[in-house]
């Protein structure tokens, strides 16, 4: 009798009790699923807020390479301004220096002929300061204006050997070992031979004044694939630049030679090296030798009429 009152209330309690966990599973489910939801969209906003942060980065590189092009640009534009000035004096102060100087050193020369032999010292160091003003004048010019190019193709390695063989005489040289390590397979250049022989020469003569006797000077040069261009190199084994002095080499008239110098040698064979859409850079640290590399693309561009001759002579 008991057990009929009770079942009915086991009953329903047992409905109750079944209904209570299918309701928890169904909340445990969506809450579940909520989340999911919620973890999926954490990984959508951190994933954007990589992206932003990424995009963010390289705004930043962008502009940083813009502010580094453009101080590049701004320092290459007051470069070709201070040129431009040096360019107008110089010219100026050559015209107006040269043609009396020409006139002062004429009446020297007649007088050294006429004058006792007591006096003639003396003319002769007015004849030498008049010659030194005239070759600066005429450094100063070419530093100006620049003859036009006389294009020619070139063997370099030949061009390397000759002006070895011419300098290797000079007093400057001795007990100096040079050394020409240029292949000669590297192929020809198209350049204007005067000018690159004059650029060669001064960095050689310079190396030489920086080298000791004994001390090694060496030429290299190779081809450049990535660039289509060839790298001439000459290495000393001298003294070296300062790090306070190396930055001002190419300037006019820089020199450290004191009286020795014009201090246009340099700026004449970045000028030179220029014109032929090639670059001129120096390497150096003191007792360390300096290294300065030439480079030279392999086909030059056709010279604008009148403005450049063209030989196809081959210098071999």
């Amino acid at each position: 009798m008991f057990t009929l009152y009770v079942l009915p209330f086991l009953v329903v309690a047992l409905a109750v009790l079944v209904g209570f966990v299918r309701a928890q599973r169904h909340e445990s489910e969506g809450l579940q699923v909520e989340v999911e939801h919620l973890q999926a969209a954490v990984g959508q906003r951190e994933k954007e807020r990589d992206q932003a942060m990424q995009e963010l980065f390289l705004r930043f590189s962008e502009d940083g390479k813009l502010n580094r092009e453009k101080s590049q640009f701004q320092a290459k534009l007051a470069e070709y301004e201070k040129y431009a000035a040096l360019t107008q004096l110089a010219l100026g102060a050559a015209h107006e220096i040269n043609n009396p100087l020409l006139g002062i050193l004429s009446h020297l020369e007649l007088e050294l002929k006429n004058a006792p032999a007591d006096d003639q010292p003396e003319i002769e160091q007015c004849i030498e300061a008049a010659r030194r003003i005239s070759v600066t004048l005429h450094s100063l010019t070419n530093y100006a204006r620049p003859s036009p190019l006389i294009l020619s193709k070139l063997n370099l390695h030949r061009l390397i050997s000759d002006t070895l063989a011419f300098l290797q005489h000079q007093p400057m040289l001795h007990g100096r070992i040079l050394e020409n390590r240029v292949p000669t397979d590297l192929p020809i250049i198209r350049v204007d031979a005067n000018q690159l022989s004059q650029v060669l020469m001064n960095l050689l003569l310079n190396a030489a004044q920086a080298t000791p006797e004994g001390g090694r000077i060496t030429v290299f040069a190779e081809r450049k694939e990535a660039t289509q261009s060839v790298e001439i190199r000459i290495v000393d084994t001298g003294c070296g630049i300062p790090p306070d002095v190396l930055p001002h080499v190419f300037e006019p008239f820089f020199t450290t030679k004191r009286g020795k110098g014009t201090g246009l040698g340099l700026s004449i064979s970045q000028t030179y090296v220029r014109s032929h859409d090639g670059e001129i850079q120096i390497e150096s640290a003191p007792n360390c030798g300096t290294t300065v590399t030439i480079t030279l693309p392999l086909r030059q561009p056709e010279p604008v009429a009148d403005a450049a001759k063209t030989s196809e002579v081959i210098i071999q």
